[in-house]
């Protein structure tokens, strides 16, 4: 396996809390890598890490053999990396079009052709093309923001629990989309509802107090009871 992202003994603090302590991982081209475990794990601090939003304070973080820990938020972005916060980073005050042409950057052909494929992708989206942002539903809301970050010519994108507080419906939906995506697009994902990881994941990683303690194939993962038992709390 070719690795895109590689994160080798990763360690962050927050003020004086040491928050990641040894994560290591590595996601190739064109695959879906879930991280996996339990609340507060270390799962969200690896994605903001790896944008930046985190300050490494050990470790590495190579993007296509290149080394961007510590570098500043928007100069990771400008390598092609997109984030999907939890909280749904969208503009409330904004259409629809206008979040969507805003995360565009330059409505150049090649652009617009994305713009197309990505409502083809989430036809809720060209619905309700003219309605503020702050009025979706959090479903909708959700797919804004996954559409706003896909559309940006991102090679990677990372996205931190897509399915969290949504109905059954929509958490398909959302699965749907994303399965579609990885056709384009390379995805690390966050999530907590297995049923929904095990059936985009193409490999895992399992993240617990800050470390990386398991990982491997979403195969191995799915066969392995006690695994899952001991570190994510279901059979």
């Amino acid at each position: 396996m070719q690795a895109q992202l590689k994160l080798t003994d990763v360690e962050t603090y927050i003020g004086q809390y040491h928050i990641l302590q040894g994560v290591s991982l590595e996601v190739a081209k064109g695959e879906v890598t879930v991280l996996l475990g339990r609340n507060g794990a270390g799962k969200t601090s690896t994605l903001r890490t790896i944008m930046g939003h985190n300050v490494l304070s050990k470790g590495s973080i190579e993007w296509k053999g290149t080394e961007i820990g510590g570098l500043p938020p928007y100069e990771i972005a400008r390598k092609g990396l997109g984030y999907v916060p939890e909280d749904q980073g969208i503009f409330a005050g904004l259409t629809v079009e206008e979040n969507m042409k805003v995360a565009m950057r330059k409505e150049t052909p090649s652009a617009l052709e994305k713009l197309d494929w990505t409502l083809d992708l989430f036809p809720d989206l060209k619905r309700f093309w003219k309605k503020p942002g702050g009025l979706l539903s959090g479903g909708q809301k959700q797919m804004l923001s996954i559409a706003r970050a896909y559309v940006n010519d991102n090679v990677l994108m990372l996205i931190d629990e897509p399915s969290k507080g949504l109905a059954p419906i929509m958490v398909e939906k959302v699965m749907d989309s994303i399965m579609q995506m990885k056709e384009k697009t390379t995805i690390v994902l966050v999530e907590q509802n297995f049923m929904m990881a095990s059936a985009v994941g193409d490999r895992f990683y399992i993240i617990d107090d800050g470390r990386t303690v398991g990982g491997g194939p979403m195969s191995v993962l799915k066969e392995d009871e006690s695994m899952r038992k001991k570190y994510l709390g279901i059979a």
